[in-house]
């Protein structure tokens, strides 16, 4: 199935990076988030991408576009019949990656409504932000999509826990204090979605709307909303801190989502 990830927010709560470049660009361990959100969904067999560029979106493109001079050992043949040979196979060789300009300002409903001409008629989709990482078993949230009959099925997580939990009695005596608990009890939604090609019938195409406002609404409203709860590590990255924890997993080799 082909994979659509949304690129083109500014990220302001990350603006020590994305400053300089969109946020699905900044590294844990010197790939880039998307990258290893893209190793996620290869790791199942999914290598058909569709990014939705906007803000920065050249940075994207490139990185794609010199992918293999950036990870390759390299031979030039210089002269007036110049060669280039790269020596080095990755895991990457099989992936297909459209890159799709879907405006800097725009909102995600449109983005994804703008790469609709990418996806044949009747065929389902992935759907995801560039920003999350996750261990969650793709093939089993599309499996439990195709049972359910709906429209669209996203990811239920626990976000991971932000502040301090406490426990306490009657009395208002703390019982227990977590400093900071790895998952909270409440669900959202984390992205990871598995989409029928029905759901372009609920995006708007204007640039104004976003798909988790009116398109969620309506799906909810037509009983069209399907929930695969994952309750395992699901971590987006929308601070500072937060992507200092993932390059420390990362660093430390306890990366959970590195399940390639």
């Amino acid at each position: 199935m082909k994979v659509v990830i949304l690129c083109g927010g500014k990220g302001t709560r990350l603006r020590e990076e994305t400053e300089f470049r969109p946020k699905p660009m900044a590294p844990i361990g010197g790939q880039p988030i998307l990258w290893h959100i893209m190793k996620t969904y290869a790791h199942f067999g999914h290598k058909e991408f569709i990014i939705c560029l906007g803000y920065k979106g050249e940075c994207i493109k490139e990185y794609f576009r010199n992918y293999l001079w950036n990870t390759s050992d390299v031979t030039l043949s210089l002269g007036q019949y110049p060669a280039l040979q790269f020596h080095d196979k990755n895991d990457e060789n099989d992936w297909s990656v459209t890159l799709a300009e879907t405006g800097e300002h725009t909102m995600t409903s449109a983005r994804v409504k703008r790469v609709q001409r990418y996806i044949p008629d009747g065929e389902p989709f992935l759907l995801t932000y560039g920003d999350g990482l996750s261990n969650i078993d793709i093939n089993a949230s599309i499996a439990a999509h195709n049972a359910s009959g709906k429209v669209c099925t996203l990811s239920a997580v626990h976000p991971a826990g932000r502040f301090g939990s406490l426990r306490i009695e009657n009395d208002n005596t703390v019982h227990v204090f977590n400093e900071k608990p790895q998952y909270e009890d409440a669900y959202v939604n984390g992205g990871y979605m598995v989409c029928s090609h029905q759901m372009f019938d609920y995006l708007s195409p204007d640039p104004q709307v976003m798909l988790e406002r009116k398109p969620i609404d309506d799906l909810v409203r037509d009983g069209q909303l399907h929930a695969f709860r994952h309750e395992n590590f699901w971590q987006p990255m929308d601070t500072y801190q937060e992507m200092q924890h993932l390059n420390e997993l990362w660093a430390q080799d306890k990366a959970p989502w590195k399940i390639w």
